[in-house]
This record gives structure tokens, sequence and C-alpha cells, in this order.
């Protein structure tokens, strides 16, 4: 028990000795004061400045990718939904019949009426979106999602989202 205490006891001393030291080395220096000089205070200022130029754009363009991909999602669910409907309604005759409406696609029950763009949160028109077929290969041309802009996708976007 009594090494312990004299351990401890030597431990307070040494630390005691640190601060004395320190306090030592602060005076000598002129400096008594504890804390952050302006200089150190706007450096961390500028090198935060510096990290926010580089992280906002970066931040920006993930956003609107994003955004990109979910009007392209619902676009494919768009063109999934008209296949379908051409498969059941046709007999797979994608030639007899383009463009098809959103319309036709939800009174068929082969897409829900409440379809919205995920980066405006516009509800599509159903009379305005189509899924445009070639009336000679039946190849897909385009998906428009007409709403207060012009989302065209042409079929190179669509068929490589479907995937």
């Amino acid at each position: 028990m009594n090494q312990a205490v004299e351990v401890v006891n030597e431990v307070e001393m040494k630390e005691s000795r640190k601060s004395t030291f320190m306090q030592r080395v602060w005076t000598k220096m002129g400096k008594d004061e504890k804390g952050f000089t302006l200089i150190e205070l706007l450096a961390v200022l500028v090198i935060i400045a510096i990290i926010a130029v580089i992280a906002i754009p970066l931040i920006g363009n993930i956003i609107n990718k994003s955004r990109e991909s979910g009007d392209l999602s619902a676009a494919s669910q768009m063109y999934n939904a008209a296949r379908m409907y051409v498969i059941d309604k046709n007999n797979g005759d994608f030639t007899k019949e383009s463009p098809i409406t959103l319309k036709m696609l939800v009174d068929g029950k082969y897409i829900d009426a409440n379809l919205v763009l995920p980066s405006s949160k516009v509800a599509l028109d159903p009379a305005k979106a189509t899924v445009t077929f070639d009336t000679t290969s039946g190849a897909l041309t385009e998906v428009n999602l007409y709403t207060t802009k012009d989302n065209t996708f042409t079929a190179k976007q669509v068929l490589s989202a479907t995937k």
C-alpha cells in the first residue's frame, strides 16, 4: 500500500514539475495568456473555406445526377408499362399503335395514375406523356414526359436504364 502511495506522489510531483516548466516557458516567451492567436484562427478559416469551395460543386453535381436518374427511372417505368400494354392489347405488335399515352396506360391499369417526376415533384400530364414506337420496325423511339419542361428521353437512354 505504501508503494502505491509513493508512486502516486511521484507522478504528482512530475506533473507539477511539467506545469511549472510550461509556465516558465510561457513567461519567457512573454505570453501569460492561453488560447489561439488571430493568425491561427484565420488559418483555420481559410482551410475551411478551401474545403467548402471544393465540396459544394461536387455535392451539387451529385444532386443533379440523382434527379436526372430519377426522371430516367420514371421514363423507364412508363416504357415497361407500354410494353405490357402492347403485348396485351396488340398481341405484341409494336407497329400497330404509336404513340401510347400515359392515359391509355392508366386506363388499362398498367401504371399508377399518380406518376410524378422525382426531380420536380410535378405530376405527369396523362394526355401529353407518351411512349413512341417506330411504326415500321416496332422499336422504341422515345419517351416524352411532358411537364413544365420538355423531358424527352431517347430509346438508348431508356433501354440502358431498364437493364
